[in-house]
């Protein structure tokens, strides 16, 4: 007879235990089917919000010759890359780890590469970063690394990461932009003394006070649902007041012609591995390449140690088990989140959701990844 050991799992000698069980070690972690399910639900929905940020970033920029990225076509490709590598994160890292365009690398590829060439050089650059990653952990260099940083150190990586991304999503809100007399930062739009005034601040600052408010009180989903209570509020106010589309500069809450389409595979494969360091010359890709590794290295870092420590799967010292197989995963994930023009797919902190629900293994990730697709 099973014998319960207090968390809701048993304690089954191995014949007794099923396949799946046996490989994603559900029994001995203390978790069951039911949390694994439920914790993947939640990582999705955590982290539901990145299939709409994605495209509105990277379709809002142009490349050196002025092409900007279908944003339909982006959509398609941020659900593909996240929902197979997730799933490939399952099955091989065997650890409650999601995957998707890591918002830090997504900064360094719209910010700083495309300015300097063309789309599918940017994303060879980002290929290459993958390579570059897996090599690193094929070596044993990215492992060194690792073990080599403080503690503290890793915690602290995550929170800068953090923070440049909160700085960009304060700027396209509108919230923020470079002082008009000089200084570094101000409220509000250039030229706009300062003031924080418009539609587009109200939709904001409303849908920021509803994710703080549910993540305050640790609701699953809480940025998803503060993107979606965002949303309807803008469609009201942009038909019950009949706004015109410059009111809301780039994004326009219009409800779409059709609520189902087929997705546009258009932008797979459609990758340049050598052309950047012709086109922009081999110091600025050799810099930009640089750069990318580095954000994803340190963004892995943080986020790997974050969701290990919260699952109690890692040690004292910050070591989780099957680490090199999550390092390799996420190596695979930067490649190909290039070879779909959708920017690196790493890990993501916002796995930590779903672990908060009871997820403790790779069946998890399973889970968010098939929700994905």
């Amino acid at each position: 007879m099973p014998e319960n050991n207090g968390t809701g799992s048993s304690t089954r000698s191995g014949t007794d235990r099923s396949w799946l069980d046996r490989f994603f070690l559900i029994g001995e972690r203390g978790s069951t089917y039911g949390r694994e399910v439920r914790g993947g639900l939640t990582t999705f929905m955590a982290m539901a919000y990145i299939i709409v940020l994605n495209p509105v970033i990277l379709s809002s920029v142009t490349d050196v010759n002025g092409d900007v990225l279908s944003a339909p076509q982006l959509t398609t490709m941020t659900v593909l890359s996240a929902g197979l590598v997730t799933i490939m994160m399952g099955l091989v890292g065997r650890a409650p780890i999601a995957c998707a365009a890591a918002l830090g690398v997504m900064a360094v590829v719209a910010y700083q590469a495309a300015p300097v060439m063309v789309w599918p050089e940017v994303m060879g650059l980002v290929v290459w970063q993958g390579i570059a990653i897996i090599l690193m952990v094929v070596t044993g260099v990215r492992t060194a690394v690792m073990n080599a940083l403080p503690h503290d150190l890793k915690l602290a990586i995550g929170v800068g990461i953090g923070l440049f991304v909160s700085l960009i999503g304060l700027t396209n809100a509108g919230f923020v932009s470079a002082g008009d007399g000089g200084s570094l930062l101000q409220l509000g739009v250039a030229g706009g003394g300062g003031h924080l005034d418009g539609w587009p601040i109200l939709v904001f600052v409303t849908g920021l006070i509803l994710a703080s408010l549910l993540l305050a009180r640790n609701v699953p989903g809480a940025i998803f649902y503060g993107i979606v209570g965002a949303t309807v509020l803008a469609v009201i106010l942009h038909y019950a007041l009949n706004l015109n589309d410059q009111v809301w500069g780039g994004g326009v809450p219009a409800l779409p012609s059709s609520p189902v389409s087929m997705p546009d595979f258009g932008l797979l494969f459609q990758v340049d591995l050598f052309g950047a360091w012709t086109s922009a010359g081999p110091t600025t890709a050799g810099i930009i390449l640089f750069t990318l590794v580095l954000a994803g290295f340190f963004d892995a870092l943080g986020t790997i140690l974050a969701i290990g420590t919260k699952a109690g799967i890692a040690d004292d010292k910050g070591q989780m088990p099957r680490v090199n197989q999550i390092l390799v995963t996420d190596g695979a994930g930067a490649v190909a989140g290039g070879l779909t023009s959708s920017s690196a797919t790493l890990v993501f902190v916002e796995s930590t959701a779903g672990v908060s629900e009871g997820a403790r293994t790779g069946l998890a990730s399973v889970v968010t990844g098939a929700l994905f697709l």
